[in-house]
């Protein structure tokens, strides 16, 4: 009864849900995935719209414009990083420059592929199993993986920032007795008189005549409601006001982590796993390891975007493009042999 066999006796469990539930589950985290998505749409349009038309027009116009373009990234990349195979090994055929077998699939592997336990298949270049993908995440959509994350983080931070005024007025000023009566509709704008009761009624019929006995036309001031008013004084309004600020506060500061994580991964030109890996190296005394992949951040950044073969930043990066990587995945150029033109 050794350390390692005793942990591996508790951590089965664990791999048996792994095995049986992930991907049962990962159908259901992309399900909730795309209705919250359209939910945030859905209230942006509903309370934020209507908000920054009554303020000015033309910044609404650019709002739309700018939102969508946004909206538009998102939904093309986390499509693209569902339904895109991350990329396997091919069966039956020699691999020149395998690493090493794989113990479960019992066949070479090529080099920076790893085996997924969830998907029971190696992947090339695998960087993790996402269950909000319900997909590896490895050299065929390792891109759209990153870039829906980042188009993510900048969707909910322009919803903050231009939402940032509502959210304050409803969830920091506001003032249930300042309401505007909700269930009485008629009141807003109209002279009002107290019945026996003491409720506020109406008034409609002005019976005051002029000098040749018709009715007094009574030009009086209606005071203008705000959007902010209206919002405030809606209880499903505000609900969605604070659901907004939860979601789109929790998807910021979990997301905007991840998307530095990985910005720091792909400067150095590693995946998830081989940033565990390298980082044990790196701490050998004896053994000065150097990442045979990382080619200098700018470079890495390139061949991870794909920005080669005159491919430019804004038709493939600020828009949607499905272009794949450079190469098979099976090899891979390295600081030792990389050719001056490459890519």
């Amino acid at each position: 009864m050794s350390q390692s066999y005793a942990i591996d006796c508790l951590l089965e469990p664990i791999f048996w849900i792994v095995d049986n539930f992930a991907g049962n589950l990962g159908q259901v985290f992309v399900f909730c995935v795309s209705v919250l998505t359209a939910a945030v749409v859905f209230i942006a349009y509903w309370i934020g719209l209507p908000f920054w038309w009554q303020r000015d027009p033309y910044t609404t116009i650019f709002l739309v414009l700018m939102g969508n373009w946004l909206l538009l990234n998102i939904i093309f990349h986390y499509y693209k990083g569902v339904t895109t195979s991350p990329g396997y090994p091919p069966h039956g055929t020699m691999i020149s420059e395998a690493a090493s077998i794989c113990k479960k699939c019992i066949s070479p592997k090529p080099p920076r592929t790893h085996h997924c336990s969830v998907c029971d298949r190696c992947i090339l270049a695998m960087d993790h199993h996402c269950p909000w993908l319900n997909n590896c995440v490895g050299y065929y959509n390792a891109r759209h993986f990153f870039l829906y994350m980042v188009y993510m983080v900048a969707g909910v931070s322009f919803v903050i920032i231009f939402g940032f005024e509502i959210g304050f007025q409803v969830l920091w000023l506001y003032d249930p007795s300042a309401n505007i009566p909700h269930n009485d509709p008629d009141l807003i704008g109209h002279p009002v008189r107290i019945n026996q009761t003491g409720a506020l009624i109406p008034i409609k019929d002005i019976v005051e005549y002029d000098s040749v006995n018709f009715p007094r036309e009574h030009n009086l001031p209606v005071p203008i409601t705000s959007e902010l008013q209206l919002i405030s004084s809606d209880p499903w309004k505000r609900k969605a006001v604070i659901f907004m600020a939860v979601t789109c506060l929790s998807v910021f500061f979990a997301l905007g982590t991840l998307v530095i994580w990985h910005g720091k991964n792909i400067s150095r030109g590693e995946t998830s796993i081989e940033s565990h890996i390298n980082a044990k190296l790196r701490k050998t005394p004896r053994n000065v390891y150097r990442n045979p992949y990382n080619f200098g951040r700018r470079k890495n950044w390139k061949l991870f975007l794909g920005l080669i073969q005159g491919r430019t930043f804004i038709r493939h990066i600020l828009l949607p493009s499905g272009h794949k990587p450079s190469g098979t995945g099976l090899t891979w150029h390295t600081i030792h042999n990389v050719m001056e033109d490459w890519p």
